[in-house]
């Protein structure tokens, strides 16, 4: 029971952290999604191995935007095997076969979720961004801010993006340490919390802008269904949710 509650106590004080002191890149954020959205766009989320959980915790949530659509390449998630997962996401090699499976329009927002931030193809796929005019959040941990790039370009993550959205995860994940070993990861809580409060904070902006708030319904809820329909059918074109 101690190490529940030990657990529970850090992450408590991280979400304090990040609430007090990541409130004006949380805004930023939210603005630039705010933009998007009121422009026709749509937010874009990529992440290999773990992080691409992140990517799939906005797509087709309830109470969430349904312009979110995830970048899910098959040979940078878990499911298609640990090890090769993260042995991709540091090699260049294939970058235009990922690439190939990425479709930015003009007014869609990058959200490339990175803990290290030091990836070689988070940062190709950031830097490709940029070139198209595309705004780059980025959602890392500083902490690791004194870890080489594994990029050619010796750039990292925060060097590349529009706003830095810093989680302040330990280098490591864990969040607790006992004789030499750390454990009690961290990073999925801390990237979860300051995504939805930058997409409750778009939503917010659109309502206070007179916007239509394309926000999805639990499918649990009889009423939501009609809403949900007419978004899915708006949205279509740019994001699969067959």
């Amino acid at each position: 029971m101690k190490a529940i509650t030990s657990y529970l106590n850090e992450t408590v004080k991280l979400l304090q952290r990040i609430e007090q002191q990541e409130r004006q890149g949380l805004q930023n954020a939210a603005q630039l999604m705010y933009k998007s959205i009121a422009a026709g766009g749509i937010i874009q989320l990529y992440g290999s191995g773990h992080s691409q959980l992140l990517a799939q915790e906005s797509f087709y949530r309830a109470g969430g935007l349904v312009p979110a659509k995830p970048i899910s390449i098959e040979e940078l998630m878990l499911h298609k095997g640990a090890l090769s997962s993260s042995s991709n996401e540091k090699d260049l090699s294939k970058i235009e076969a990922y690439w190939s499976q990425i479709d930015l329009h003009a007014n869609d927002v990058l959200v490339v979720v990175s803990t290290s931030g030091r990836n070689a193809i988070p940062v190709e796929i950031a830097l490709r961004a940029k070139e198209l005019g595309i705004p780059v959040i980025s959602l890392q941990s500083l902490e690791y801010r004194q870890q080489v790039s594994r990029h050619p370009s010796g750039k990292r993550l925060e060097d590349i993006a529009d706003v830095v959205l810093n989680t302040g995860i330990p280098v490591g994940d864990g969040l607790l340490m006992s004789e030499g070993l750390q454990y009690g990861p961290a990073s999925t809580i801390a990237g979860a919390a300051m995504l939805n409060e930058a997409i409750v904070q778009a939503i917010d902006l659109l309502k206070a802008d007179g916007k239509e708030l394309p926000v999805f319904g639990s499918s649990n809820v009889e009423q939501a269904q009609n809403n949900n329909e007419y978004y899915i059918e708006k949205y279509k074109n740019r994001i699969t949710f067959d």
